[in-house]
């Protein structure tokens, strides 16, 4: 494999070296220099754009960082690259440019070797703040899927509705026995002490939230960890009340996007906002990590927006110590320049939040 590197590629990386403090990259310059890269550089290249990552998310000013998932090829098809019983089948469009490689189960899936071990040692080296490491979850795993494999046993029930959901519990489990727990486990073992579970997929299937919430809790069994849950883009209102039987420290969900761009903290201007109050009302034990930040668009959030965000969730848990400031969801999908302003946001209207509590 070659690769050929423009000049204004080696003047972008020396540039965003120098902005967000990135030591030594010199070295990383005299290597793109040539120009041209081979297979043999691509670690080397790989070291660099984790250590850029972690350095952009810090120079940003936030408190937990990790390295933006730099060396993932997708949040679905990565963690299946490394497990035994599924065959990649085709190339799906999720929206955007935003494409993965969609596989079937075809036997009852075993891990290789844990998958972000590695990644998490390099980050845990180069960090200066604190570390999350984000993982897939088991449910979406499964559900993004298809099954050649459950759907094909002889369970003796007639009823397809009972039988589909048996299939699919058995494996949401199986995944998260055999796949994500070991994954947890090394992690856990390699020091991580906040790992944040990705499950976009968890409402997808109304009938199926308590499945995703009890792969969720076989999953962190008994583990010594900080676990989150990620869910974005979902309807919230069907997390309950299984939610509240899930064994998680926070949860972290999309709200910015279908919020309106108006301070204030008043609903009208805070539609995004409303489905917290369902966390008040069922008592939830867990913290909210509402997004504050909309990362589907350019709209550069100005801090104050961002405070009003927070303080309309603190007002709706009647807590501000269980509210957390957050994206949506990642920003893959912006420019650096773009995502790195809307980070600065996000830190400059927390900080003007926790002002209002002095």
């Amino acid at each position: 494999m070659r690769k050929k590197l423009s000049e204004e590629h080696i003047r972008a990386s020396r540039d965003w070296a120098i902005c967000i403090g990135v030591e030594g990259y010199e070295d990383l310059l005299a290597q793109l220099k040539p120009g041209i890269q081979d297979d043999e550089k691509l670690k080397s290249l790989e070291d660099w754009a984790a250590l850029y990552g972690i350095r952009f998310h810090e120079s940003a000013g936030l408190d937990v960082v990790y390295d933006g998932e730099q060396r993932r090829v997708e949040m679905y098809e990565y963690p299946l690259m490394h497990v035994v019983g599924f065959k990649f089948v085709g190339y799906v469009k999720v929206w955007d440019l935003e494409i993965f490689k969609k596989a079937a189960v075809i036997s009852k899936p075993s891990l290789i070797k844990p998958y972000h071990v590695e990644e998490f040692e390099f980050v845990k080296r180069k960090a200066r703040r604190e570390i999350k490491v984000p993982i897939t979850g088991p449910y979406t795993l499964a559900d993004w899927s298809f099954d050649e494999f459950y759907a094909k046993r002889k369970l003796g029930v007639d009823d397809p509705v009972v039988r589909r959901r048996v299939n699919k519990r058995d494996m949401v489990l199986d995944l998260a026995k055999e796949i994500i727990r070991p994954n947890l486990e090394a992690l856990v073992n390699a020091g991580a002490k906040r790992i944040q579970i990705d499950e976009p997929a968890a409402t997808t299937k109304p009938d199926e939230v308590d499945i995703f919430v009890e792969g969720f809790n076989e999953a962190v069994k008994g583990l010594s960890c900080a676990f989150s849950v990620h869910i974005c883009y979902s309807d919230y209102r069907l997390l309950f009340p299984y939610i509240l039987d899930l064994k998680a420290e926070h949860i972290s969900i999309e709200c910015a996007n279908r919020d309106t761009r108006a301070c204030g903290m008043d609903e009208d201007s805070r539609p995004g906002y409303s489905v917290i109050r369902l966390f008040k009302e069922y008592g939830a034990k867990m913290r909210v990590a509402p997004g504050v930040i909309d990362v589907h668009t350019n709209f550069i959030e100005p801090p104050e927006l961002v405070r009003d965000r927070l303080l309309y969730a603190a007002k709706l848990l009647d807590d501000p110590a269980k509210v957390i400031a957050s994206n949506d969801c990642g920003l893959r999908t912006r420019t650096w320049e773009v995502a790195y302003e809307k980070e600065k946001s996000l830190v400059a209207g927390a900080e003007l939040a926790r002002k209002e509590f002095e």
